[in-house]
């Protein structure tokens, strides 16, 4: 990792960190949700095709939805990992969040939108459900496969939340791939249950208005999904602060540096996953010269970033403010 200074018009200091490695970033989540959700997509497809049920093809359209998303998703994680250059100092982290947002639109329309078109016609105009046999078959098979990405989803999330709650991890966290893809997920989970309650009342009762309910009910869940994902992702495609843990290592080196007095303003902003921009205006000691000024804000920049690796830029103003 090479750290390079350079010159501020007030005698600060800028520390930038070369951009991280892609396997930083690991992907692997997104790949096991792509190879899960193209199985079941088929196999869907499959099942709605022999028995003629409105909630089974809306799921189908659901999963191959979630292909496009997962792809869509590859690309952000690929295309935010560029470096920076001349038109794009602070790097393209940003990228990705931008990506993630396009996802839960179409999450919203593509899927929520249309299941729920799908479900009212079902309800005005229902059809009789055949071979259901083969859609309960299909269902069970993808909500195997669906908890199991479901789970591997989890398994991230919880080797990353450290101490914080699952809700609270979701709430905060600014891995929006990882969020993504495990609403997603969790959404088909869901679905595939309330599919498989319709096509079961539809069978049972001879009613194919039950279909239609059920295709309403997947709708509604993709659509809360959605609206909760593009919620969340806004927020750090706008310009999120940082984790709390960044200005907690922010306070610990200004306490730890000699030169140093106090921290007079702190702006932190998420720039991507793993990637923080910090601005500063620090009070310095008095009795300071220009180059004991400029020694200081260097050593902490140092300090800042071997205790918090993810701050990648770090902008210092030293300022004698009382």
């Amino acid at each position: 990792m090479e750290i390079m200074g350079g010159s501020h018009p007030r005698g600060g200091a800028v520390l930038q960190a070369e951009p991280a490695m892609a396997d930083d970033h690991s992907t692997a989540h997104i790949f096991k949700s792509l190879a899960a959700n193209l199985v079941i997509a088929v196999g869907k497809g499959v099942a709605a095709t022999l028995t003629g049920s409105g909630a089974l093809m809306a799921e189908t359209l659901h999963s191959f939805a979630d292909c496009g998303n997962q792809i869509l998703l590859l690309f952000g994680v690929r295309r935010s990992q560029r470096p920076p250059d001349d038109s794009h100092p602070l790097g393209y982290g940003r990228d990705l969040y931008f990506w993630s947002f396009m996802v839960a639109l179409l999450l919203f329309s593509g899927g929520g939108v249309f299941s729920i078109y799908e479900g009212v016609h079902k309800i005005r105009s229902p059809e009789a459900i055949n071979d259901a046999w083969i859609g309960f078959a299909i269902l069970g098979a993808s909500l195997v496969i669906e908890g199991w990405a479901t789970y591997g989803n989890i398994a991230e999330m919880n080797a990353r939340r450290g101490d914080r709650t699952l809700l609270q991890y979701l709430r905060d966290t600014k891995d929006s791939d990882l969020v993504v893809i495990f609403g997603e997920n969790a959404a088909a989970v869901l679905g595939l249950g309330l599919a498989m309650l319709a096509l079961a009342l539809a069978w049972w009762t001879g009613d194919g208005r039950w279909d239609g309910v059920g295709s309403v009910g997947v709708g509604l869940v993709l659509v809360a999904v959605a609206v909760f994902l593009a919620v969340e992702v806004k927020s750090l495609l706008v310009g999120e602060a940082a984790d709390e843990e960044v200005n907690q290592a922010i306070v610990h080196c200004v306490a730890a540096s000699p030169g140093i007095v106090e921290a007079l303003r702190t702006i932190s902003i998420q720039q991507g996953p793993g990637e923080v921009m910090v601005a500063m205006k620090v009070r310095v000691a008095s009795e300071l010269s220009a180059d004991d000024v400029c020694r200081a804000i260097n050593d902490f920049e140092t300090a800042l970033h071997a205790r918090c690796p993810a701050i990648r830029w770090c902008f210092v103003e030293p300022d004698l403010e009382e």
